[in-house]
Parts: structure tokens; sequence; C-alpha cells
């Protein structure tokens, strides 16, 4: 399918044609504690169309980052986890936590519709309150001496891993 989107569209107009082919998943960061990393992945996130981006708690992000893709992105702030939780009551969360991982996002067949990855921040994860109760905790394998990825890189690795399942029978958007 090829969406036809003028240039001159507006940020509305642009919301409305992507809406039909919006992906079933939804982003949640949580405690970024990185302002750039937030609107990288807001960027990111438009690239996979994400359901909608979730900010927990009160860190801003730079619009410059996401390159203007906050404009056409449902970008949902939420107090804390509790919040979170609420915000997406019934849907399936997804922890994104190396450390804690049950298993590894490589091995995982399908993902779940509606399903909420959840990154945390670059320096201290996915809080306790989100991981604990988490219906899955996947990790990327990574090498060498650093134990963590930029949260950007994450979360494009977990929506490229979920677009590659949905797309695999060569089905394109």
């Amino acid at each position: 399918m090829t969406l036809e989107i003028p240039l001159e569209a507006t940020a509305e107009a642009v919301r409305s044609a992507l809406s039909p082919v919006r992906s079933d998943f939804s982003v949640a960061l949580v405690c970024p504690g990185n302002a750039f990393a937030v609107g990288a992945v807001i960027r990111v996130a438009h690239s996979f169309l994400a359901r909608e981006i979730f900010v927990v708690g009160d860190g801003g992000w730079y619009e410059k980052a996401s390159m203007g893709m906050h404009k056409y992105e449902t970008v949902v702030r939420v107090p804390d986890a509790d919040g979170l939780r609420r915000a997406v009551a019934g849907r399936p969360i997804w922890a994104v936590e190396r450390e804690h991982a049950r298993r590894s996002v490589l091995s995982v067949d399908a993902f779940p519709a509606g399903v909420v990855f959840v990154f945390g921040s670059e320096r201290f994860g996915v809080p306790r309150e989100l991981l604990d109760p988490a219906d899955e905790v996947i990790g990327i394998p990574i090498y060498g001496v650093n134990n963590s990825l930029p949260v950007t890189v994450a979360a494009g690795i977990v929506m490229h891993e979920w677009a590659r399942r949905r797309y695999a029978s060569g089905a394109v958007v």
C-alpha cells in the first residue's frame, strides 16, 4: 500500500491518512532521563507507525531529535508506573530489560496483539514496579564489555523485530 500525502498536508491530515495503517503495538519510555533519546525514540516509533508513545514521568524531549515526527504521533504523558498500567489496562506489557530477561527478543515467535513495549532509562533500566508484573521480559543479545544499548537503538531493534514477524509473509505497507 502506498500512501500519498501531500507535503503541504496538515498534521491532522497526516495523522488521519496514517491511522488505517498504524501498527498494533505501543512504546512506553519510563524515567528516560535523556531528552534527546526520547525525541529519537519518537522518531523511530513513527518510522514503524507505533499506535502511541507513552512518556512516563515528568521528563521532556527535544523536538529536534524527533525530526518533527512528534506532530504525527500520539504522545501520551502519564505520571508514573500506575498511570501507565491504567492507560494500557488489558493490554499485554512486555518489558525490555537485558539483565532480567526471561528470553531473547530473537526467540519470540509472535508478539501479542496490542503489546506495549516498555523501555527504561539507559542508566537504571525498567523499574521493578513495571518489571515484576510484566507479562514478558525480553532482552536483546549484545556482545562486548558494554552492558546496555542506547534506548533508541534498543527500541529500534524491538520495533524492527515486531515488523519483521508481522510482514514475514512479504506484505508491504
